[in-house]
């Protein structure tokens, strides 16, 4: 199999996905434009009986109690940090595949990215439930897109087939959380690796440009080894 390309995957569920996200484009633009962006998000039980079909069992484990109480607090420093502004969603009965597979709608149009930042928007910023088909229709309606299209994508079959193909990518990649990055066989977790992953994909830029250059030394193959 071909070597893939640096990429990363995110979630729009994830706050930590989202100021990953942020970081990219506010500290890493020339990063963002290189790389793969691949959702990640917790199934469905339809979904999830699909990939078990498959032999698929994705590592997600519900969070506990002390998990969550952590996580608000880590949140609001990181956010603080940044001088962002948040409001905290409040989830009832989350539907991932709702924002995800519209997520899938937008990208086949090429406007994937501007999806991204609607959906971060209103879950992060005017704290509204993304898993709300209502949402997804006001997302389409802002950027141009059919909301029909957007607001009913988790009840297209094609688009389920779809999601269950991309959850099957992100299981042979092991991801087991988000923000999660590869670049090669270099594996980065967390919104605090992203200046890592960054810097070896700069790298990986610099020693393909490099490497286009005749060396000067015409010695035997181990070089000074």
């Amino acid at each position: 199999m071909a070597r893939r390309g640096p990429r990363w995957y995110f979630s729009l569920r994830s706050p930590y996905s989202w100021l990953a996200y942020r970081d990219l484009l506010d500290r890493y633009p020339d990063v963002a434009e290189e790389i793969d962006w691949l959702p990640f998000w917790e199934p469905d039980a339809a979904t999830t009986q699909e990939l078990a079909g498959r032999d698929i069992t994705l590592p997600y484990v519900a969070m506990s109690r002390e998990k969550h109480l952590y996580m608000l607090q880590d949140v609001r420093r990181l956010v603080q940090e940044r001088g962002l502004a948040m409001a905290w969603p409040v989830d009832q009965e989350p539907v991932w595949e709702v924002s995800h597979l519209a997520y899938l709608v937008a990208e086949g149009l090429g406007r994937g990215r501007a999806f991204i930042d609607a959906a971060y928007r209103a879950r992060w910023e005017q704290g509204k439930d993304i898993s709300d088909p209502e949402v997804m229709a006001a997302i389409g309606r802002e950027l141009g897109i059919d909301p029909g299209a957007l607001a009913g994508a988790h009840t297209d079959p094609a688009l389920r087939a779809e999601g269950i193909r991309r959850l099957e990518l992100l299981h042979r990649d092991g991801v087991f959380g988000v923000p999660y990055f590869i670049d090669g066989f270099e594996r980065f977790w967390g919104v605090d690796r992203l200046a890592a992953f960054a810097a070896s994909v700069r790298s990986g830029r610099t020693g393909a440009a490099e490497s286009l250059v005749p060396s000067l030394d015409q010695g035997h193959a181990g070089g000074c080894g």
